[in-house]
């Protein structure tokens, strides 16, 4: 079951609901298709989840469409967002032709008729080449600043067909002759990875995963990956553990099938070896109420990539009432307000003595923790990001 709108009443700003219902009076009756790579996996389509049944409770006939693909296509589509994010990918002209192939097929499989059709992230762009009516948006969630080049222009001649873009931050977009929007990602405060839980929750959650509660924890939950700086952390934490007896949880999905994320695991292993205060764990997919438990135990969040989309766990933490000491990639330094909900550092030995702060003033922790929590309740929450379409809607298609 998805809340109703109603139920936002007690955790959005005030006349928050009120607002939606009045602003969807001026776009009742028009359609909104958003298509997608994928259902699970990932902040964009957890939102989705929510954000699709909450527009057609307001009277907006939404939709959401996943495109199919092959294994062929999906290597082809993680090498074209890792080249987009600035990775060196050797994509061949073989590997264009199967992105091409299956957006296609696509195109003429989904059913694309609406007022408004949002097209999410670069898997599915290339259907924009069959689009018939209607406003077109391409959505973007990732970080262009710095994109292989020959990725980009590949990608830019479907993008360009697009009645505008949307992009997370100013700094994530490329130079378009199209409108550009910027809408940040957003956390539903509801739903199971956010919602308020019990002590009797959260407890066997936490004894599940072999974590006692006898020390202050620091966590942070990110994939095992290079660019999620773990052994950073784990650096960090030795430097605070001279100082502090405390614990370090690092969670993240499982890596079978991910060649990288095992070897960052086994690395982490093996620098951790023997220290029982380390605790590595992998999730299980959509591991919602673990790491809403583990966030509520935390005593303090690190979330120090090297480099990073949005960074949505940042608010989903700082939602619990968190301080927040993350780097300064991707949209993490948007979400944290330096010195009031949490710190931006730069380099281990920073967030290892911001930490060692903190442990020292438990009342630092608390204020911050209660500045956080407001900060994402008039930022963060899935509330401004329905306005947000809502407002599109009503800019594009009703005007």
């Amino acid at each position: 079951m998805n809340p109703v709108l109603d139920d936002y009443r007690e955790v959005a700003p005030k006349g928050t609901v009120d607002f939606l219902y009045r602003m969807s009076e001026l776009v009742k009756g028009r359609s909104f298709l958003h298509v997608t790579a994928v259902r699970y996996g990932g902040g964009m389509a957890e939102v989705l989840r929510r954000l699709v049944p909450m527009m057609n409770a307001l009277g907006v006939e939404a939709r959401w469409e996943v495109i199919a693909g092959t294994q062929e296509f999906t290597a082809v589509a993680k090498r074209l967002t890792n080249a987009l994010q600035g990775r060196d990918e050797p994509i061949t002209a073989d590997m264009y032709h199967t992105y091409v192939e299956i957006n296609e097929r696509n195109a003429k499989a989904l059913k694309l008729d609406a007022d408004m059709v949002m097209i999410h992230d670069p898997q599915p762009a290339g259907i924009v080449e069959h689009r018939a009516g209607g406003c077109w948006l391409w959505r973007c969630h990732l970080d262009l600043a710095q994109p292989q080049r020959r990725a980009w222009t590949f990608l830019r001649r479907y993008v360009l067909k697009y009645d505008a873009a949307v992009f997370s931050l100013s700094g994530f977009a490329q130079r378009l002759p199209i409108p550009k929007f910027l809408i940040q990602p957003s956390i539903d405060p509801l739903s199971p990875k956010n919602r308020e839980m019990t002590r009797g929750e959260i407890g066997p959650i936490v004894d599940r995963l072999g974590i006692p509660r006898t020390k202050p924890i620091l966590l942070q939950v990110a994939r095992f990956d290079r660019f999620m700086d773990p052994l950073g952390v784990l650096q960090a934490y030795r430097l605070v553990k001279k100082h502090h007896d405390c614990r370090l949880v690092l969670a993240g999905a499982g890596v079978m099938h991910d060649p990288e994320g095992e070897t960052v695991l086994s690395e982490l292993r093996e620098a951790a070896e023997g220290d029982p205060d380390v605790h590595l764990i992998q999730l299980p997919p959509e591991a919602d109420l673990e790491i809403n438990a583990l966030q509520r135990v935390a005593t303090v969040v690190i979330q120090k990539p090297i480099k990073e989309g949005f960074g949505v766990t940042v608010s989903e933490a700082m939602w619990k009432g968190k301080p927040v000491i993350g780097s300064a990639a991707g949209g993490i330094s948007v979400q944290i307000m330096d010195e009031v909900t949490g710190y931006v550092v730069r380099s281990a030995e920073g967030a290892a003595f911001r930490i060692r702060y903190l442990l020292n003033n438990p009342g630092v922790i608390h204020r911050m923790g209660a500045a956080a929590r407001e900060h994402v309740r008039r930022n963060f929450l899935i509330t401004r990001h329905l306005s947000d379409y809502l407002t599109l809607l009503n800019v594009l298609v009703c005007r």
